[in-house]
């Protein structure tokens, strides 16, 4: 592609995703946050361990975040501190782990424990899903304004 003064110009393909994706991605992190929700709001026992519960799953949704985004940073060479990267990763662990842990120790039914595992995984799952849709669309738009910036 050649441009008025016969200079070569590189087109940029900017795919976005589809609004159908868009939605089902949000449609199932609030579908997961919602059965986490109402699993908590009916979790038997004592609110301490409700208390404990409810701060796991929101250790564990706000590490699946930085992770996210701390591994696309990483991948696009925009490399953080060592030690960044020991605490990113050793708070996920933690946070995964001891809520891990506080479900299997929890003293209620089985059932109940599965549930509340099946949907705390399907929160993170979905998290990751989000967390990556929204930085894609964060790309795609600093890479169309580059783009009309550079066709002006």
């Amino acid at each position: 592609m050649f441009n008025s003064q016969g200079k070569t110009i590189m087109a940029t393909v900017i795919r976005r995703d589809t609004r159908a994706w868009t939605f089902q991605v949000w449609i199932s992190f609030a579908i997961a946050a919602f059965l986490c929700g109402t699993g908590l709001a009916w979790l038997p026992g004592k609110a301490i361990e409700q208390a404990f519960m409810v701060m796991g799953y929101v250790f564990s949704l706000s590490t699946v975040f930085v992770l996210s985004k701390h591994v696309r940073d990483q991948a696009a060479r925009q490399h953080n501190t060592p030690m960044w990267s020991v605490v990113v990763w050793c708070g996920f662990g933690l946070a995964v782990g001891l809520t891990g842990w506080g479900m299997w120790q929890m003293a209620i039914d089985p059932c109940f424990k599965a549930f509340l595992m099946v949907c705390w995984l399907f929160l993170l799952s979905s998290a990751f899903t989000l967390a990556k849709m929204l930085r894609d669309a964060h790309e795609d738009d600093v890479a169309e304004m580059a783009e009309q910036g550079e066709s002006r």
